[in-house]
């Protein structure tokens, strides 16, 4: 288990939340539960109702529908973050590639923090647009 400070450290250094100062991190890093799964565990399912974001801190993910690949994603990088702006179910799957840690952040923990704080919806925004243009030259 990670502490807090480190959650905060990590957090800093993910591209999502770079922009965002120590100090809101923190409230950030509180919400976030670290979890772990196993090599081929789903981590979750296409179809599924989105009630949180993860964050990798060690391992690789597979993002599938199902047998075909739309990524890999690894430390560093969050899945999963649509569903911390709608409850629409999840596009995908989601598979860790080997052992996988990650940071778990809940829907409505998240919800109150992103009302306070625009320019995490900012990042949000940032990220999904980049994924968007990238799927869009495949």
């Amino acid at each position: 288990m990670i502490s807090t400070v480190e959650k905060v450290l990590f957090l800093k250094s993910v591209p999502l939340f770079k922009e965002i100062p120590g100090e809101e991190l923190a409230q950030i890093a509180q919400i976030a539960d670290e979890i772990e799964f196993q090599s081929d565990e789903n981590v979750f399912k296409e179809g599924e109702i989105g009630e949180a974001m993860y964050i990798v801190l060690e391992g690789k993910v597979r993002i599938h529908r199902g047998e075909k690949v739309l990524t890999e994603l690894g430390e560093r990088e969050c899945f999963g973050e649509m569903s911390i702006l709608d409850s629409e179910p999840r596009s995908a799957s989601v598979t860790a590639l080997k052992e996988l840690t990650a940071l778990k952040i809940q829907r409505e923990d998240f919800a109150e923090i992103l009302a306070q704080k625009s320019e995490i919806a900012h990042g949000i925004i940032k990220v999904l647009t980049h994924r968007l243009r990238e799927a869009n030259k495949r």
